[in-house]
């Protein structure tokens, strides 16, 4: 929740307005240790798992509008990310894991525009690498299953076709971008999209305070309307975004672990 009391310094002796930094998404322990984005997060599996409950609860030939827009989600990560990705001999395998990160990626992003929470969770970045931890143990473990730990790193490791010396440096190169810095990437991606679209509401939201209360003149109310104005914008671009990071964070999983499964590097 964007909290203007906190983010937003009231006029002192000299002072001014500070622009908001990462402190706006630092929040006390809601009680003991546990945190808003904790709960959150907790909060998301109860509502992903009893809304897609309620899809399939009463499952029909001619659905219902809930079942229907389950099956346009699930569909959507079944048919266009997993099969066309990883192919038809194991994607089925993939489908619950796929179908659930996407969903726990998007409920969790759309948090940012609910209002009494306006938090997305991945913008806190030890979530966003914990999930890309679990990807990273996906596909590497695809990989060994499919071809044993010595065949992996060399389907990994060495791209086919390639021989001599310059597998001195090929190696290591394609070691570090697949085994070590994928997950790396892969998490800030999510992170700093969720990170700067809220930074840009917050600042946007009590910069227009600030203009139009704490400073008003002429020219400073059309500011701050204005900037108003672009924290609605703004916003209607996040939700684009939110969804864009979802797809997008399901989608490279399911090229990495279609990787990992293929024959060939």
């Amino acid at each position: 929740m964007i909290d203007l009391a906190t983010v937003l310094l009231p006029l002192a002796e000299g002072g001014g307005f500070e622009p908001p930094g990462p402190s706006v998404f630092e929040y006390p322990p809601l009680f003991g240790g546990v945190t808003k984005s904790m709960l959150q997060l907790a909060l998301s599996v109860v509502l992903i798992a009893g809304v897609t409950y309620l899809m399939a609860r009463r499952a029909a030939i001619v659905p219902g509008r809930l079942q229907y827009a389950g099956e346009i989600a699930y569909g959507g990560v079944r048919n266009s990310i997993a099969r066309e990705i990883i192919g038809t001999e194991h994607y089925l395998k993939f489908v619950p894991y796929l179908f659930a990160l996407f969903m726990f990626v998007a409920v969790n992003n759309y948090f940012g525009i609910v209002p009494l929470i306006q938090l997305p969770t991945f913008s806190r970045s030890g979530y966003a690498y914990g999930l890309a931890i679990l990807t990273w143990l996906l596909y590497n473990g695809a990989g060994i299953w499919k071809h044993g730990l010595i065949g992996y790193l060399k389907h990994t490791c060495i791209p086919a076709g390639v021989k001599g010396p310059v597998l001195l440096l090929i190696v290591p190169l394609e070691f570090l971008s697949n085994i070590l810095v994928r997950p790396v990437t892969l998490a800030l991606r999510l992170f700093a999209n969720m990170f700067a679209g809220h930074l840009l509401l917050v600042l946007f939201a009590v910069g227009g305070e600030y203009l139009i209360i704490e400073s008003p003149s002429l020219v400073n109310v059309f500011g701050g309307v204005l900037a108003w104005v672009m924290f609605f914008a703004v916003s209607v671009l996040e939700l684009l975004v939110m969804f864009l990071q979802a797809y997008v964070f399901t989608l490279l999983t399911a090229m990495y672990v279609g990787g990992a499964l293929a024959d060939e590097h």
